[in-house]
């Protein structure tokens, strides 16, 4: 260990002496002054140092601000200026089967908790050849033209379930999600809110969108007029210029994914991996143009596969923050196994995939993201609020790595649970010492999920890597205590 002080008025001073605790560790009589310490692994913990200037009298100053340091471990870096991200997104279609609306954010104490919310999903339509953000009500055929207008600004709610209590009125232009989104942001003023675009269903467009400069521009101007200027389209007396001003204080972009890999539908081209960053640019311009402040996020896939298909090193200065989709790394699309985890924070030897999905793991995505220049405080990574499972498995190895006949029952959907089902499902909690990953295993049925462990454990990774924070999908999936999104707020304490 290295020490060296340096006195403010040089003039008269004859001697430095560096102390650790009360303990004399060396005396430097010709600047600049300097000690040093063998330190090793025995001292393990931190040192406190300090330094004492004499002249020639023997005359001394008092002691110098005292340096603690850390010995045996690397301390973390600071978290960055603006401090922890903590993101949630709100789905716009949980309002109704799974019966969470907005007011559930701030009874379940979780908008104490957040940052900023994400609204999923915003569409984008092929009107007459024009790629443009629109708001419209009509069931999803499966070719990427739905879209729910009422559950965004049209829905009335009651006095009972409205953030501040107070129902809304029939003639209101701005009702629905929107309107308690920004009733939640007046209570909680510390919470931003950005409208997601595209998401799993609804990526179909962007790689047509984003052609050209003229098909670029003219699509993110319309996204900054519905969503931004808040100009809704009129329906059911809801919507109308300005309707929706405020709600939102930013867009994210959720394309999945350039360069292929979502639907079977969705349009691909070659060109994604530099359309894509020139989209994110145009959006970057617009956005500062019009209001300078306002946010540009993008949730990125977390596969090491997919994040070769952009750029990040181009489109890093454009975006606030990248949401790294750290899950689905594997589930029961694979009908038969083998069991294995979806969310993982580091890769395992013992893991039997082959190739890049091999190496599926929260750590990868985020080097990926290192590797190609992006900052570590730009960096999200993502927590699942659900789980995704299979039955029919052996019990060998506590049901890890082993095959099974088929997805495990969901309420939903096969495969895949919220984290609020699963703590109370039956069977054992197990955790793997090297991926950090929990699984629960009832001598059938497999779930590999985060619990409040878990995610303690990913959120040190956060601060260690000096990452900008985290980011959870989705609200719905969590118990009415909040108890995930309480994890990520007390682990980037």
């Amino acid at each position: 260990m290295s020490l060296s002080a340096s006195a403010g008025d040089n003039v008269g001073v004859t001697k430095v002496e560096f102390y650790q605790g009360s303990t004399l560790l060396g005396t430097d009589t010709t600047a600049p002054y300097t000690a040093s310490e063998n330190v090793t692994s025995a001292h393990n913990g931190t040192r406190t140092y300090t330094a004492r200037a004499f002249d020639a009298a023997g005359n001394s100053t008092s002691a110098s601000a005292s340096v603690t340091v850390s010995i045996g471990t690397t301390p973390p870096p600071p978290p960055p200026p603006s401090g922890f991200k903590k993101i949630a997104y709100f789905a716009q279609w949980g309002i109704y089967g799974r019966n969470y609306q907005v007011k559930n954010i701030d009874t379940s104490g979780t908008a104490a908790t957040l940052t900023h919310i994400n609204y999923a999903f915003g569409n984008i339509y092929n009107e007459n050849g024009t790629y443009r953000c629109n708001i419209v009500t009509r069931a999803e055929t499966g070719n990427g033209d739905g879209g729910d207008g009422f559950a965004d600004y049209g829905k009335g709610f009651d006095a009972a379930t409205s953030v501040d209590g107070v129902a809304d009125r029939w003639d209101q232009p701005l009702k629905g999600n929107f309107n308690q989104i920004k009733k939640l942001k007046a209570k909680y003023p510390n919470i931003k809110a950005l409208i997601s675009l595209g998401g799993w269903t609804w990526s179909k467009h962007f790689s047509a969108a984003s052609m050209t400069d003229a098909s670029r521009r003219a699509l993110v101007s319309s996204c900054i007029d519905v969503y931004i200027k808040g100009n809704l389209p009129v329906s059911d007396g809801a919507g109308g210029p300005g309707a929706a001003a405020g709600v939102f204080d930013g867009i994210d972009i959720d394309w999945e994914y350039p360069g292929g890999g979502g639907l079977p539908t969705n349009g691909v081209s070659p060109q994604d991996k530099q359309n894509f960053t020139l989209l994110l640019q145009e959006f970057r311009r617009q956005l500062d143009a019009y209001k300078p402040g306002l946010l540009l996020t993008i949730a990125a896939p977390g596969g090491a596969d997919k994040i070769a298909n952009q750029d990040p090193a181009a489109y890093k200065n454009a975006v606030d923050w990248i949401n790294i989709m750290t899950y689905d790394f594997r589930g029961a699309w694979d009908a038969t196994g083998p069991t294995n985890f979806h969310s993982n924070l580091y890769p395992s030897p013992s893991d039997p995939g082959t190739g890049v999905v091999k190496n599926y793991a929260v750590d990868t995505a985020v080097q990926a993201f290192l590797n190609a220049g992006v900052p570590a405080s730009k960096l999200v990574i993502g927590i699942p609020f659900y789980g995704r499972g299979w039955t029919g498995v052996g019990s060998a190895n506590n049901g890890l790595y082993q095959s099974a006949t088929g997805p495990a029952r969901g309420t939903y959907e096969a495969g895949i649970e919220d984290y609020k089902v699963l703590k109370n499902a039956p069977g054992t909690v197990f955790r793997d010492p090297v991926t950090k990953q929990m699984w629960k295993y009832d001598g059938s049925t497999f779930w590999s999920y985060d619990d409040p462990e878990v995610i303690a454990t990913k959120m040190a990774y956060v601060k260690q890597k000096g990452l900008g924070g985290a980011m959870a999908w989705a609200l719905d999936g969590d118990d009415a205590q909040g108890t995930l999104a309480k994890a990520i707020h007390n682990g980037l304490r």
